[in-house]
């Protein structure tokens, strides 16, 4: 009788996570699990169901942990509007310094799996934590007189989110410096 192989799934959902993320969902093969992961077929569906749920328990892994440095970020004591101007600026910094063009594992998703229900559900809740998040820093400023009252914070939110995943997009692109420079002085000029 064979001994039972023992491994840490949360070490093998972060492998899987990193491989996804810098190789894409299609691009990755079961096989591609299989080396990297170091596990055996079986027990990469015994623990993770197939390449989809793996992919997308990956995904909502890394949504996870985006949530809570974005909420780390924003919660920081002090001015509000300088942590939003801080994260702006942070998501250009880490898009330049991404030598690997990987971007952002949930913007990748998006763009990826525009039709898979489990995907969209993963992108639509972490796009809407990413506003929420937001509208409540930018509320925060305007209580304090840093944001002007006729501002609206959940609009300025919805901008900045966008702003922010077409960052980590361009970021993937040979002109990133050039634009991604602009960008962010556009960006911390609109919020004053």
């Amino acid at each position: 009788m064979g001994r039972t192989k023992e491994f840490d799934p949360d070490v093998a959902l972060r492998t899987a996570m990193e491989l996804f993320w810098r190789q894409g969902y299609e691009a990755t093969s079961m096989q591609d699990l299989v080396d990297h992961l170091k596990l055996g077929r079986g027990s990469i569906y015994g623990a993770f169901g197939g390449k989809r749920e793996l992919y997308l328990k990956a995904v909502e892994r890394y949504v996870d942990e985006t949530r809570a440095s974005l909420l780390a970020q924003l919660s920081v004591p002090g001015s509000a509007l300088d942590a939003v101007r801080a994260m702006v600026r942070w998501y250009a910094e880490s898009s330049l310094a991404d030598e690997q063009r990987k971007g952002c594992l949930m913007t990748n998703t998006a763009v990826e799996l525009p039709a898979d229900e489990g995907a969209r559900r993963l992108v639509t809740s972490s796009l809407e934590t990413m506003e929420t998040v937001l509208t409540s820093a930018l509320l925060r400023a305007r209580a304090e007189g840093e944001l002007s009252v006729e501002r609206d914070p959940v609009v300025l939110a919805r901008f900045l989110v966008t702003l922010l995943q077409g960052i980590r997009v361009v970021g993937k692109t040979p002109v990133r410096q050039r634009f991604l420079d602009d960008t962010v002085e556009q960006a911390l000029a609109l919020l004053g």
